[in-house]
């Protein structure tokens, strides 16, 4: 006859099984979470004077935040612009209102905050163009704003998950300098055609070959030297540009906004307040096979990416937030601190990932006019060091003759 079976047994191995289940669906809640960030809260909106330019708002985090920043209202389809908080009774703030773009703000509930503050270049009052740059993917929508002689230009390319309207803000830096600046979409940004795999963006890194066809583009147009810009995940993308690419002889400085240098670090950071192996788990479901179920094709941070600074050979700024959120500080550091012959960081305190600009415009600009124009000094004061060298302060001007011999063509 059958021995009885052991119910303390059946208990331990039922629990163990809810276990196991309970903790495979928080190990895919946080891979999801890592994935697709949470979006941006609302923030209610109380009262407005058009009159006297203001806005009173519910005390959201967004809402008390220092600096200005775009405002989207009725579901996206209105755009406003806000400056400093001026007052705060209670749950309610009082912000300048220092524009509407579009749509009826006063008749909004509620919006949500954004850094990016500008639409197009109309909003410097500068002549610009709209062009189609030819990529291996198809055509993809650019703005082209002329400066100088034609002779240098810049390439500003946004992160992931954003789009063109966010490197609008360095503009004004790059044509005081002489710059033409180029601003192109790139595959899966929404504007651009979607990678060969048909997810919104790349998991193997090769928007940035998108990166190589805009310099092309500003080659054709007369460029002779390039400097190129990038924000989040898109200062990792310039900064491989600048390693793979065939027309890297050009390349002769490179901008770094909130630059994502590790992936697999800053997915790791969306898991904070997780368990560590938890959050491990969740990084291994996301590169695995079963990774698409769980968001990975609308993943803006690339897990494979991890910057080594050996790869650089032109001048690096760095602007990098202590607060950023997203992009662990500790790892810009690193980065600078491993070439201080070519790399200079310049630290901001209390700005949210990529909002540098949006806290303290007059030090983001300060940071970029000094490293374009090569002025070590004022760079020494931004960052509170003795000294920095020419070779730091600015990009460099030897081009193709700091290369031993052309490279192949990239695949």
């Amino acid at each position: 006859m059958a021995g009885r079976a052991d119910p303390f047994r059946i208990v331990a191995a039922g629990a163990l099984a809810l276990g196991a289940v309970a903790g495979g669906a928080v190990t895919a809640r946080t891979a999801r979470r890592m994935a697709a960030p949470r979006a941006p809260r609302p923030t209610p909106v109380r009262a407005v004077d058009l009159e006297r330019g203001t806005i009173v708002l519910g005390a959201t985090a967004d809402a008390l935040l220092p600096g200005r920043y775009s405002f989207w209202f009725a579901e996206g389809r209105g755009h406003a612009r806000v400056g400093a908080v001026l007052e705060r009774h209670g749950d309610a703030v009082v912000r300048e209102l220092l524009g509407v773009d579009t749509g009826d703000l006063a008749t909004a509930v509620e919006g949500r905050f954004n850094g990016w503050m500008h639409l197009t270049p109309d909003a410097f009052g500068v002549p610009y163009r709209s062009e189609r740059v030819q990529t291996t993917q198809g055509a993809v929508p650019a703005w082209i704003v002329p400066a100088g002689d034609g002779t240098r230009w810049a390439v500003l390319v946004h992160g992931r998950s954003s789009v063109r309207q966010e490197a609008l803000r360095a503009i004004p830096v790059f044509t005081a300098a002489g710059f033409t600046v180029l601003l192109p979409a790139y595959r899966g940004d929404g504007e651009a055609p979607v990678a060969d795999d048909g997810s919104r963006y790349s998991v193997v890194d090769s928007e940035w070959v998108d990166v190589e066809s805009a310099i092309l583009h500003a080659l054709d147009g007369g460029a002779k030297e390039v400097v190129l810009a990038g924000w989040s995940s898109g200062a990792s993308i310039v900064l491989t540009t600048a390693h793979r690419s065939r027309v890297r002889s050009v390349i002769t400085g490179v901008v770094l906004d909130s630059p994502v240098l590790d992936g697999t670090r800053s997915l790791l950071a969306r898991g904070e307040g997780m368990p560590a192996p938890v959050r491990h788990g969740a990084l291994s479901l996301l590169t695995s096979r079963v990774g698409g179920l769980l968001g990975r094709d609308a993943l803006n941070v690339d897990p494979a990416v991890l910057a080594d600074p050996a790869d650089i050979d032109v001048p690096v700024l760095v602007l990098q937030s202590e607060d950023d959120g997203v992009a662990p500080p500790e790892v810009a550091h690193a980065f600078a601190a491993a070439r201080p012959d070519l790399v200079h960081l310049v630290p901001f305190v209390g700005a949210r990932h990529t909002r540098l600009w949006n806290l303290d415009t007059d030090r983001w600009e300060g940071a970029l006019t000094a490293w374009l124009e090569r002025d070590a000094a004022a760079l020494a004061a931004l960052t509170g060091e003795a000294a920095a060298s020419g070779r730091r302060a600015g990009p460099s001007r030897r081009g193709a003759a700091r290369r031993a011999s052309p490279e192949a063509p990239a695949t």
